[in-house]
């Protein structure tokens, strides 16, 4: 039997056949790093890097760079679907806790900016988030967002002000999570989501006549796909590529403006759909790059 490469163990391979992949775009992260900085550092608008390795993966863009700053470049009416994971903006909660975020943030927490901010600051980056999101997508359009659960109803109240239908919160559990404090309180083993409409009270549900609950169960992320996406707060694919086939139809347009390692864009291009990704990382922008083309 042939042995699988390291892409198709992490569920990449069966895609090949919708994007290919070119030699001449197989750029290092060490020369895309200095692009960047050329540019004028990751969080600056003339870093904004589209990366297409050839003719036929014009359906997929991945770009470096801020990403309100991207997201108001992208067309209206564009995109079915933004499923997102931003950061949860804990720092300072979690600071004044008393928690040791360095220690804690290599295992849990992805360094970015909104990790730090006061609570009108987050606010109002949320709001002009929210006011993107419902230029940019169709009407039925859907939000898919994993947030803090303490913060969801601050985001269902900024999202109704653009428009959006508040549709439901749900969970994902981690059935392996890490036993931080075990033996103090009860062990975090789950994350929150909100799902909204755009502009309507239905959008796309790919139920098939079967009954979906508000509550999915996997393994948190580890071994070989950890490996190949190694962010911080990095979903399980099979998780993406659950709201992937239930929110969007073959050929639409997901966004993902907080892409990390890219997971969201591997769902999509194993099933059929395009794919826009922002970081602000040129780090992550490199290895979403490779889980995705190569």
């Amino acid at each position: 039997m042939k042995k699988k490469s390291e892409n198709q163990k992490c569920g990449e391979g069966s895609a090949a056949r919708l994007v290919g992949r070119s030699p001449r775009d197989r750029r290092s992260t060490e020369g895309y790093e200095s692009s960047c900085v050329a540019s004028g550092g990751a969080g600056a608008v003339a870093c904004v890097k589209e990366i297409e390795p050839n003719d036929e993966s014009k359906t997929i863009s991945l770009r470096c760079g801020d990403s309100l700053s991207i997201l108001s470049e992208l067309d209206d009416c564009s995109a079915s679907l933004i499923l997102t994971d931003p950061p949860y903006n804990l720092g300072l909660f979690m600071k004044k806790r008393g928690t040791n975020i360095g220690k804690l943030r290599a295992n849990h927490f992805a360094a970015a900016s909104w990790d730090f901010l006061g609570f009108e600051e987050w606010s109002e980056k949320m709001d002009l988030f929210f006011a993107q999101a419902a230029r940019i997508l169709k009407r039925r359009g859907a939000v898919l967002m994993f947030m803090s659960i303490i913060k969801l109803e601050t985001i269902k109240q900024i999202a109704e002000k653009h428009g959006f239908y508040y549709k439901t919160i749900g969970i994902w559990h981690k059935t392996n999570p890490m036993p931080r404090n075990m033996n103090l309180h009860f062990v975090n083993s789950t994350e929150s989501w909100i799902y909204l409409v755009n502009g309507a009270t239905t959008g796309t549900f790919n139920n098939n006549g079967k009954i979906i609950h508000d509550f999915y169960e996997t393994a948190a992320v580890r071994g070989v796909e950890r490996k190949c996406g190694v962010h911080p707060t990095q979903k399980p694919l099979v998780l993406m590529e659950h709201f992937v086939s239930l929110l969007s139809n073959e050929g639409d347009i997901v966004v993902d403006p907080f892409m990390g390692s890219g997971t969201t864009g591997v769902a999509c291009k194993k099933l059929g759909r395009g794919f826009i990704g922002i970081d602000v990382s040129p780090e992550y922008c490199e290895i979403a790059r490779r889980r995705i083309f190569e």
